[in-house]
């Protein structure tokens, strides 16, 4: 019998926060993610979604990482409706949504800690 090639299937990006609960809190009410697993008593460690997207959290006090550190990006559908979704929740929206000469329409928002998240899509108009 032959095996098949390894194949990655999927990944999470992990961010480390201050508190725990305020910054589920903060995806769940500012970024509209949906909270599918906490883990620990008290809890420091939580996972979270939004369509396609999986993003954990880990508790400061659990690691010797510093919280604040980390980058993620997103790719999206409509940048525009996911922007004014977000500043519509209060989101912290640090950068708008502007083409870049790099292809991409993005925004950045950072969380309570400082991790950021750019969210893009391809600007109007660039062709693969």
């Amino acid at each position: 019998m032959e095996r098949a090639d390894p194949m990655m299937v999927g990944a999470a990006t992990v961010f480390v926060v201050r508190d725990i609960a305020a910054s589920v809190a903060h995806y769940r009410d500012a970024l509209g993610f949906d909270v599918t697993f906490e883990y620990g008593e008290p809890i420091y460690y939580a996972c979270l979604c939004r369509d396609e997207v999986q993003l954990h959290l880990l508790a400061g006090s659990a690691t010797p990482r510093l919280p604040g550190n980390g980058g993620l990006c997103i790719f999206v559908r409509d940048v525009d409706a996911v922007h004014a979704e977000f500043a519509a929740r209060g989101a912290n929206v640090v950068k708008p949504p502007v083409d870049s000469a790099y292809g991409m329409r993005d925004f950045n928002v950072t969380d309570l800690d400082g991790n950021q998240i750019t969210f893009g899509m391809q600007s109007p108009g660039v062709t693969s």
